[in-house]
């Protein structure tokens, strides 16, 4: 199969982690993979199989995104391609004109429950061959603005190298946190209620628009020899395996796959009670409600002295990628075989 996938940028998240993932395996299994996106970060972590095109696909101006489009309904013309993949909004409206254009189906993945549910923002989701959630919790929140062309497929990560180790619970105690640094993350209420005594260091992998104001909470604090902001790191798989505990204050999620990558290595989460992550715990015993800063102050003195948390959560809820993947492509098939048996009519 030919396919295009879009996404906004390569730089830093979920869906970026997802989209290279998945084109990389597809372009393994001998499909021809063409990435769209406005560029960033984790572009070279593409294979060299699969090709990459920059164009301002993140840009929320609809005359950029419609030039966007015609660009692509060109590709697909010259390229043959035979089905478009958008993830997030802004490429689900351009895949929906490109499609027009070019007369190719489109499909779309949807990766959070998005807090605006106006029904006309979503309005290429609902006219998608097929609407991709990747959890449960997400085709439950939006159900409202999609049609009934959803498919739960669970974002799936390959097997990692590294497992943790109990050894990693004696002397200091090392928390991590891995994720954007933005508001729904929740980091500024781990460093507003974690108690500047003890004997504990806490990383904190990742970039973001709160980061200035949340080194300023560190300073304030005083936590400039405990807390640690790396940016940015492709090293998160050792950083989870060495540390002692995951902290994973998510106010949203459409499926954590930094809370998956988790339960994939092994290492003790303390995590938030939200639908996604209820889901993948299969209960939502021993989750900490978002925002409750009480609770996560409990939570975290209680890690401190039992070095030990209650929270389990099976590595079954976690699919491989190669289950994903399989997944994916028999989507691809059936969209691309139902466009070619309506232009035979």
């Amino acid at each position: 199969m030919k396919i295009i996938e879009i996404l906004p940028e390569l730089d830093i998240g979920g869906v970026e982690r997802h989209v290279i993932d998945l084109s990389n395996e597809l372009a393994e299994r001998g499909h021809e993979i063409l990435v769209i996106s406005a560029g960033g970060k984790m572009q070279c972590q593409l294979s060299q199989k699969v090709s990459h095109i920059e164009m301002p696909v993140h840009k929320k101006n609809p005359l950029t995104g419609w030039f966007c489009a015609r660009k692509i309904a060109r590709l697909v013309e010259n390229g043959r391609y035979q089905l478009i993949h958008a993830h997030s909004r802004v490429p689900a409206w351009i895949a929906r004109w490109a499609s027009n254009m070019s007369g190719i189906p489109y499909v779309v993945t949807a990766h959070v429950d998005f807090g605006n549910k106006s029904r006309w923002i979503y309005s290429p989701y609902r006219d998608a061959a097929r609407v991709i959630c990747v959890s449960e919790a997400v085709r439950e929140g939006m159900k409202q603005c999609f049609y009934e062309n959803t498919q739960v497929v669970l974002n799936g990560l390959n097997i990692p190298g590294v497992s943790w180790r109990k050894d990693n619970l004696k002397g200091t105690i090392r928390f991590l946190f891995v994720g954007r640094l933005s508001l729904v993350k929740g980091l500024q209420d781990i460093l507003k209620t974690i108690r500047k005594d003890g004997d504990w260091t806490l990383d904190i992998l990742g970039d973001g628009p709160m980061k200035e104001k949340l080194e300023d909470i560190c300073k304030e604090r005083g936590f400039e020899n405990k807390i640690t902001f790396h940016g940015y790191s492709d090293m998160v798989d050792q950083f989870m395996a060495n540390s002692s505990c995951l902290l994973f204050p998510s106010y949203t999620e459409g499926m954590p796959l930094t809370l998956a990558r988790a339960v994939q290595i092994g290492i003790p989460v303390i995590a938030s009670n939200i639908p996604s992550v209820r889901e993948m715990a299969g209960c939502e015993d021993n989750l900490i409600p978002p925002g409750d800063l009480l609770a996560w102050e409990k939570a975290l003195v209680d890690f401190m002295n039992v070095r030990k948390v209650k929270l389990s959560i099976p590595l079954s809820s976690v699919p491989t990628l190669q289950q994903m993947v399989d997944q994916d492509e028999r989507i691809y098939e059936e969209v691309i075989e139902l466009c070619e048996r309506e232009r035979q009519k």
